[in-house]
């Protein structure tokens, strides 16, 4: 494994990022003092770059270096960003011209040659939104507006796939970009106030997200973490989608619930469970799954190798309806947000089709906004 960069910077690593709490609606600019500024919210890697001369590293949101992972992102940074600097920004891969999150996972890999594969097949970028350190000046204690301007002139020079965010400070604008942006795979907008210190692990900004609703079929559940054999607990129900195949699709979760509903819904679901070989779904992906697009949901986490992802089947009878913010591709991009029980749904009326198709948005006009 090849030494750690040596990094002499006045915000030396690791830095926990700036956070965001969420909220419905798009603030008003007097909302706060001194005005916000508002941003696309990127759907990627939160990451923060240190480097001082050649010595690069990728620091991520839960402050493990991603540097390995994204050999042509630290080689973008050594050419376009200034020699001695800290930046917090974002990892992106962009597709047919719209963010593709599920490209970033395949990175995750202990395989050097399958990560430097993807990344001349699959390059990822990086948009930068902040900066915390220049030469040797920690920024941290100015003001975003500030930082923001300085981050403007030290990237005057810079080349993809190295961009800086798009930024306005008009509230109508930010709305606008919540309608429009979602369309090259945006996840929402982020309010930033203008007169606020960089606060590292503080959720000091606002992040917007566009929140819907679905109804899908519940196909099986994962037992809690804390579940016992004495006391069953559900941890995540498993849902999904039928496609125009009539093929019941795995799309993603819903898992939040109090300890008594936990419980509950174990002894609810009960009389629906079922055996593995009748069951649409199976353990693990079959050859061939990932060319023909086919989800199951008992794959090997590429986070946690050790974590069971095994799940009990459930006859897909039941629907429910959830809450999500969007898509990426076939699946539910977040946790889906559990909401009532349909007992007037059929089953194989849940399909892709009821869900709302997004206007197509040009990304490039995004990243060179």
């Amino acid at each position: 494994m090849p030494d750690k960069p040596s990094l002499n910077l006045p915000v030396p690593p690791p830095v926990s990022p700036m956070l965001a709490r969420s909220t419905k609606q798009v603030p008003a600019a007097d909302a706060v003092d001194g005005g916000y500024g508002y941003e696309p919210k990127w759907d990627g890697f939160r990451c923060i770059v240190f480097r001082d001369g050649d010595a690069v590293e990728l620091g991520s949101r839960n402050e493990r270096p991603l540097t390995r992972y994204f050999p042509e992102v630290v080689a973008a940074v050594r050419q376009s960003l200034p020699p001695r600097c800290v930046v917090d920004g974002e990892i992106v891969v962009a597709i047919d011209d719209h963010l593709e999150f599920e490209r970033l996972l395949d990175r995750i890999h202990p395989a050097d040659s399958r990560v430097r594969r993807l990344a001349e097949q699959t390059p990822a970028s990086y948009v930068a939104f902040d900066l915390l350190a220049f030469d040797d000046h920690d920024l941290t204690r100015r003001p975003f507006a500030q930082r923001r301007q300085l981050l403007t002139e030290a990237l005057r020079g810079s080349a993809p796939p190295v961009y800086l965010t798009a930024m306005t400070e008009s509230d109508e604008t930010a709305r606008e970009w919540l309608a429009t942006f979602e369309g090259a795979g945006l996840d929402g907008v982020v309010a930033k106030p203008l007169a606020a210190p960089y606060s590292p692990g503080q959720r000091t900004m606002l992040k917007i997200k566009h929140e819907r609703t679905a109804d899908v079929v519940v196909a099986g559940y994962r037992l809690h973490k804390t579940s016992t054999e004495q006391q069953p607990l559900l941890g995540s129900l498993l849902l999904g989608l039928y496609d125009c195949d009539a093929t019941l699709q795995h799309v993603g979760v819903a898992a939040s619930f109090s300890a008594a509903r936990r419980a509950e819904l174990v002894t609810e679901l009960a009389p629906y469970e079922t055996d593995a070989a009748s069951h649409p779904w199976q353990w693990g992906a079959e050859e061939g799954d990932a060319e023909s697009g086919r989800r199951r949901p008992g794959n090997t986490s590429r986070w946690n190798a050790g974590k069971d992802l095994s799940f009990v089947p459930l006859r897909p009878d039941r629907v429910l309806e959830v809450a999500y913010d969007h898509m990426q591709g076939t699946r539910f991009r977040h946790t889906t947000q559990f909401r009532r029980w349909r007992p007037d749904r059929d089953p194989e009326s849940c399909t892709y089709a009821q869900l709302e198709e997004v206007v197509t948005y040009d990304l490039s006009e995004v990243l060179n906004g």
